[in-house]
């Protein structure tokens, strides 16, 4: 945890039961908590009658038939999905054949880029590699339903195909896994990128939205400074790398033990995958050298 940004660990998950979180939108929570996913995976229902679905989550049986009686009869007409991990897209597939539904999202999983020659992707099991959204919405395009409007703004950084969707005149943007007011979120190569990730802070801290909804735990009520937060948080850890690189560190994992200290262990893999993300920002700008492309097991000097 980050002493720059007021964590909220306050949030009970109801779990199986719809919880109104703005004006016609609820929240149901599944049961799937872990280290990752705190109290489990947030989908929301948005609408009165005729409904939009965003993240339905993973496929599991009893969140389905939850989702089913939260819905109570209404017509789904879209399904949309900020990214494709596991936790959020599978049970799109269900649901649209249920409900005959339209699939929306950026689009199918993808790296933030090409593996490196003998690279193995860490998280290529965490990907739903099979979901191909029947829209691929493009940055900015708005969807209508029966009273309400969604637009997608494309976030990546913790996958390269996320996206966030706003409730057009609400103030409410569904900000998924890349603003989360329990943790900080992921950014692990090759799916995610650090730069990609900063940039889209930026692009939401343009924005005014009210309230945050996101994929794991709570509401972020107050936006726009737990966005600015968020981004000394990110600078705060660039610059404690390149003080453990200086310091004579040259292993990533010397540095996670370093800084990482006092976060859980069973976190010390995701948080070499941190690391690596703001290394291979740091080499991409020139401030720290290694031989071939930035990897784990790299070895690192100061510029």
């Amino acid at each position: 945890m980050a002493d720059d940004i007021a964590f909220d660990l306050e949030f009970s998950p109801a779990y199986g039961m719809p919880v109104p979180v703005a004006e016609r939108v609820q929240r149901l929570t599944v049961n799937n908590p872990s280290p990752f996913t705190f109290h489990g995976t947030n989908s929301y229902i948005v609408g009165a009658s005729s409904v939009a679905v965003i993240d339905p989550g993973p496929d599991d049986e009893p969140h389905f038939q939850a989702l089913m009686a939260a819905l109570a009869g209404r017509k789904v007409t879209h399904i949309f999905v900020s990214h494709t991990h596991r936790d959020h897209s599978p049970l799109a597939a269900r649901l649209k054949a249920e409900t005959g539904a339209v699939t929306v999202a950026e689009g199918p999983h993808r790296p933030a880029r090409l593996l490196h020659a003998g690279e193995i992707n860490p998280f290529a099991e965490s990907a739903d590699s099979g979901f191909v959204p029947d829209v691929a919405i493009a940055d900015g395009a708005v969807i209508e339903g029966d009273g309400w409007a969604i637009s997608a703004v494309h976030t990546p950084g913790h996958t390269a195909n996320h996206c966030t969707f706003g409730l057009e005149d609400s103030g409410i943007l569904f900000s998924a896994d890349h603003v989360m007011a329990w943790a900080t979120t992921i950014v692990a190569p090759p799916d995610g990128s650090m730069a990609d990730f900063m940039a889209s802070i930026e692009r939401l801290l343009a924005r005014d939205d009210r309230l945050f909804l996101p994929g794991h735990g709570g509401p972020v009520t107050e936006p726009a400074s737990f966005l600015r937060g968020l981004r000394t948080h990110r600078r705060m850890r660039e610059r404690a790398v390149l003080e453990r690189i200086k310091a004579g560190d040259r292993l990533i994992a010397d540095m996670v033990k370093a800084i990482y200290a006092r976060t859980d262990p069973r976190l010390h893999g995701a948080a070499a995958l941190s690391v690596l993300a703001h290394l291979e920002d740091l080499v991409d700008k020139g401030r720290v050298l290694t031989e071939g492309p930035p990897s784990l097991s790299g070895i690192y000097f100061p510029a």
